[in-house]
């Protein structure tokens, strides 16, 4: 695997001092679980809706992502909560982001809140989880059509415009562009707004080679301050993740490459330092 990021990484749990409990990130390829497993195991995880869901895809490559990726979420949100699979109660928002219903007294396994998101693109999905706080993850591969690079470009601010574009025409400005994408899909996922919110209201700064310099929020976002990470967990696949910087937020970041039944220590990652609106 190859893992690349400007942040401290090292294999094995987070550093002892670490009081607050880590984001968890779960990186699955589709063939990170046999379509005839991914089938019996969404027999009997799946809720009625997901099940109705899967049946209607028109190709069975779109099932499989579906299948895999809603099991990936289900068998990862029982670890953290202490449910069994089938247990967990997951409802949608009036714009479609899904969440773990709370139960009365808590989690099994602590806690009374425990927020995730889901991305897929190029046959893997990205499952990102958070106590305490809101995340949102994106997924994107390099292999993307030309044409529909430019529509990406053509939503972002003038300057990321130009930021972009200043690279030379091939993988370096479509790096650039995803790089771009990714981010904001992971804000405005953390925010429940996806594409309901306009690229263009807010705009990053990005190092050259992996990393966010400045943030500049919607009006709309009070607050403001917001640690996102950039990664390419294996190459020509980027992953962004975007998580509020409030007290008490997550320090660090464990990501976990698979299905979650695998006991590899997952590689533990510094998450940046907060980005955003000035605090007063």
């Amino acid at each position: 695997m190859t893992l690349t990021a400007p942040e401290s990484l090292s294999a094995g749990p987070a550093p002892r001092h670490e009081t607050v409990p880590p984001v968890k990130l779960w990186l699955c390829p589709n063939d990170a679980l046999p379509p005839a497993i991914a089938a019996v195991l969404a027999s009997r995880w799946l809720d009625e809706r997901e099940n109705k869901t899967a049946a209607r895809f028109l190709f069975e490559r779109d099932r499989r992502q579906y299948l895999v990726a809603h099991t990936l979420v289900r068998r990862a949100l029982a670890l953290e909560a202490g449910l069994a699979e089938a247990e967990l109660a997951i409802w949608r928002s009036s714009r479609g982001r899904p969440f773990l219903q709370p139960l009365p007294g808590g989690l099994p396994r602590g806690g009374d809140h425990l927020d995730f998101n889901l991305s897929h693109a190029g046959g893997y999905s990205l499952l990102g989880i958070v106590r305490r706080q809101r995340i949102g993850v994106d997924v994107e591969s390099l292999e993307r059509e030309a044409r529909a690079l430019e529509t990406i470009l053509s939503t972002f601010t003038p300057e990321e415009q130009l930021w972009a574009s200043g690279a030379p025409v091939g993988r370096q400005r479509d790096r650039r562009v995803l790089r771009l994408w990714t981010l904001k899909e992971a804000y405005s996922k953390a925010r429940g707004l996806g594409l309901g919110l306009p690229f263009d209201e807010f705009s990053f700064s990005l190092a050259d080679d992996r990393g966010v310099l400045a943030f500049r929020p919607p009006a709309d976002d009070l607050a403001g301050r917001w640690r996102f990470l950039e990664l390419e967990p294996v190459p020509d696949v980027l992953v962004a993740v975007a998580v509020p910087a409030d007290e008490g937020s997550a320090q660090h970041l464990e990501l976990h490459h698979g299905f979650p039944w695998d006991r590899a220590a997952p590689h533990t990652i510094a998450l940046p330092e907060p980005v955003g609106a000035p605090q007063d």
